[in-house]
């Protein structure tokens, strides 16, 4: 099911340095996230996310399309600080 209130089954745990830990519910949450405290707000896996996000929440996208995109962003989003860091 996807929608403006959908949640995902089991919450997203995220945990970048520039934010913290935080654990993102569903595809609004997650997109609220990805917007306003992103750490890396570039790229093609953010990019894919917000869409896959804002796709959700219309109806167009799954949930599950949506999480798999925003898990893979968190992930590159994680790469990039730790390649920073080097």
């Amino acid at each position: 099911m996807s929608g403006p209130n959908s949640r995902w089954n089991k919450p997203v745990e995220i945990s970048l340095p520039a934010t913290g830990s935080h654990q993102v519910l569903g595809p609004f949450e997650a997109l609220t996230y990805l917007t306003e405290n992103w750490p890396a707000g570039q790229g093609l896996t953010f990019v894919k996310a917000r869409s896959a996000c804002r796709g959700a929440l219309a109806g167009h996208k799954t949930v599950d399309e949506a999480r798999i995109a925003f898990e893979a962003a968190a992930s590159e989003a994680r790469k990039q600080f730790d390649k920073s860091r080097h």
